[in-house]
């Protein structure tokens, strides 16, 4: 429940707000229990692809082939039928620098009639010197070619800088972007840094966006890392990483986040953290304040929305209500505890053409420890019960 206050409005409206050293906090009401399944009832695991290197994003085309972008530029594919990965790109100016590099990768939605590949990826000389761009590539016969700029001068840096593109149901391209370290620039309507992008496939600003003239669809995000479409209502999912603690970021730990995106709101980073119920900002749907979870791609899948998470060294099955936003419960699998999980690491899950769940592991990116014949792509197999 929202709750409007006159003297938070004026303290949060005003030039004081932009002083704020430690933001409201507010936490989730438990509405129920969160469940740890090490070996969840009914679910097969396979390895699928072995011995990637940092595998960011994951596409499969329509032949059934498949596409995985590295954070080190190359983007590696699978033919259908093969478990054996060959180099399909490489990006020649990216700069790999700690969590920049080649991230977000997307098909454009009528691939068979324009075969577009979407690439974002950091370049620049070192960590701060560091700029994103979203391009656009044309798949022939004899491999991709650089087609148009779609939208280039993205702050960026080596850590807090998002990095995931989706098409929505819209049939335009969302990006989201990260703080940079920097958390009042989620505030700044003048950056492109801590916010959700929209524009069109080719590039363009969509008349409907909510600031007129401009590709941010919300702001007040921190570090965008996943997007979600519900597969019936079309309702909008992000998920996005919480505070780490930071003196810059008043010391405040954790409350990682998936939220439901609405065009124009303000999602309150960094004046508000958690789920104050403040009528200015949108509160998350989910939040954890125990240990870090830090989320990344995310896909709908037999009805349930299926989080990958980093830290948290889980697969995340979120069930709703049947109003598709409200949470009934959420299950950790591969998950025996708190940050501790059987696979380590997981970047991206995308559903197949197969209609098997496949979910990137990300431990060679120096924060885990390895599993043999680290990374791997994983196929789930599960029918819902």
């Amino acid at each position: 429940m929202k709750i409007p206050n006159l003297l938070l409005f004026f303290l949060m409206a005003g030039p004081l707000l932009a002083q704020q050293a430690q933001p409201i906090l507010g936490e989730m009401p438990q509405k129920f229990q969160e469940t740890f399944l090490p070996e969840p009832e009914g679910v097969e695991v396979e390895v699928w692809v072995d011995k990637l290197h940092i595998p960011w994003s994951l596409a499969f085309l329509p032949n059934g082939d498949a596409l995985v972008a590295q954070r080190t530029g190359e983007i590696m594919r699978i033919p259908k039928g093969s478990s054996t990965p060959v180099l399909f790109h490489k990006v020649s100016d990216v700069s790999p620098i700690g969590d920049a590099g080649l991230m977000g990768m997307a098909l454009h939605p009528e691939f068979e009639s324009q075969p577009f590949m979407y690439l974002m990826y950091t370049y620049g000389e070192d960590k701060d010197r560091l700029t994103s761009k979203v391009i656009r590539m044309r798949i022939e016969e004899k491999g991709p070619i650089e087609d148009i700029v779609i939208v280039d001068k993205i702050p960026a840096f080596a850590i807090h800088l998002g990095g995931r593109i989706a098409f929505g149901p819209d049939g335009h391209l969302y990006i989201g972007t990260g703080d940079l370290s920097q958390p009042f620039v989620a505030q700044d309507l003048e950056s492109l840094a801590s916010k959700i992008l929209r524009v069109t496939a080719e590039g363009d600003i969509p008349e409907d966006n909510p600031f007129p003239g401009s590709p941010i669809y919300s702001y007040g995000h921190r570090v965008v890392q996943g997007f979600a479409w519900h597969p019936e209502t079309g309702t909008m999912f992000n998920s996005e990483h919480g505070p780490s603690g930071a003196p810059e970021e008043g010391g405040v730990r954790y409350r990682d986040e998936v939220n439901v995106v609405h065009k124009g709101k303000n999602y309150g980073w960094p004046h508000v953290v958690g789920a104050p119920g403040l009528e200015a900002y949108e509160d998350p749907i989910l939040s954890w304040n125990q240990a870090a979870f830090p989320p990344a791609g995310m896909a709908f899948h037999q009805g349930d929305l299926f989080l990958a998470s980093l830290a948290g060294q889980a697969l995340l099955r979120i069930r709703f209500e049947e109003d598709g936003e409200d949470v009934i419960s959420t299950e950790r699998w591969f998950s025996s505890e708190l940050s501790k999980g059987t696979y380590g690491r997981f970047r991206d899950v995308t559903e197949g053409p197969d209609g098997y769940l496949y979910v990137c592991t990300s431990n060679t990116d120096g924060r885990a420890a390895l599993r043999p014949n680290d990374d791997k792509i994983l196929r789930i197999k599960w029918r819902k019960p």
